[in-house]
């Protein structure tokens, strides 16, 4: 990213639209939450738009009242894309990852900034910040405002927003993607504002009863394939509608297989009725590429140690598709 051409631009009023992925969590949210406030403080016209519904738990976040919802607010959300001169895309690397605004998105006339910490980025915007290394795009949102001489504008609204976005895409900071730098960033927004006890409970410890029940099924579901040092848990639509499904309930849940001894790769099947689809996520250990397996197997990627996916077929069908590939990645898994 050319930061001397960015901070020209920045230098008078724009029309700004900052967006995320598909199904944003909550560095989706906080790095585009975080700009948001960064830019308004800057003077200029900002709009935070999200291709559709995210969890309760992210609905606390500063500023998170504003976010347009495309699917909820669709003729709103497209006359914003299309007044915008500028448009940050966060948190992805490909415009087909932006769900049904996409078509919106490449008609625009405006210039495009991204800002992503995901692997084979796409070459559709005209400013990028890429960097695979990062924890977090929020991370990056922060050494981008950083780029800019203007950390003096972090404010204690700002500071939180990064803070979501970095504690749960580290998983709390457990994450090899966890480096120095990121202890010295967090420690930053600790002092500028962020009440890490409150964010970490407003994440985390914010329980539905369903939602207990739904992690008790999951756990009942789970298997493990010691041969190939796995574990899978899948979850029906009727698993899913008994226990009150809502989005977000089944976050963190793949971590179960991969919390146990001597398991490095971990699967999680959704069925997804109303989209057609089962979703998938992965997540690994060491050097097993959960990116690279989800690319070539189910129309995926993310991370090297977590990815997400899809499927056409059915539940049962899935779960056998997955199963049926392990053994060209025996010798892999068993290193």
């Amino acid at each position: 990213m050319n930061i001397k051409e960015v901070k020209e631009l920045l230098t008078t009023p724009k029309n700004i639209v900052i967006t995320a992925h598909k199904n944003p969590d909550g560095d989706a949210i906080g790095s585009s939450l975080a700009l948001h406030h960064y830019l308004l403080s800057l003077g200029h016209q900002s709009t935070v738009i999200m291709p559709n519904e995210y969890p309760d738990f992210l609905k606390w976040i500063p500023g998170e009242e504003h976010i347009v919802k495309f699917s909820l607010d669709t003729p709103l959300a497209q006359s914003k894309i299309k007044e915008a001169d500028l448009i940050f895309t966060l948190d992805f690397n490909l415009l087909s990852r932006s769900g049904e605004m996409e078509n919106d998105l490449k008609s625009s006339n405006a210039v495009f900034l991204m800002i992503d910490h995901h692997q084979q980025p796409d070459d559709y915007a005209k400013f990028m910040f890429s960097d695979t290394t990062m924890s977090s795009t929020c991370q990056m949102i922060y050494h981008f405002i950083e780029k800019l001489d203007h950390l003096d504008m972090i404010s204690a609204e700002i500071a939180t927003c990064i803070y979501v976005g970095i504690m749960t895409d580290t998983g709390s900071f457990r994450f090899r993607s966890t480096t120095s730098t990121t202890h010295r960033v967090v420690a930053d927004l600790i002092d500028k504002g962020a009440d890490n006890t409150k964010i970490h409970e407003n994440i985390y410890d914010t329980n539905t009863i369903s939602r207990l029940q739904l992690k008790g099924v999951a756990l009942n579901n789970l298997r493990v394939l010691p041969e190939y040092q796995v574990a899978y848990i899948s979850l029906s639509q009727k698993e899913l509608d008994q226990n009150k499904f809502k989005k977000g309930d089944t976050e963190g849940f793949v971590n179960f297989g991969l919390s146990i001894d001597g398991i490095k790769f971990a699967a999680i099947f959704i069925e997804n009725k109303k989209d057609g689809i089962i979703k998938i996520s992965l997540r690994s250990k060491g050097d097993f590429s959960v990116n690279e397996f989800s690319r070539d197997h189910f129309e995926g990627g993310g991370h090297h140690n977590a990815a997400g996916g899809k499927s056409n077929l059915s539940l049962s069908d899935t779960v056998d598709k997955f199963i049926s590939i392990l053994p060209s990645y025996k010798n892999v898994l068993n290193q």
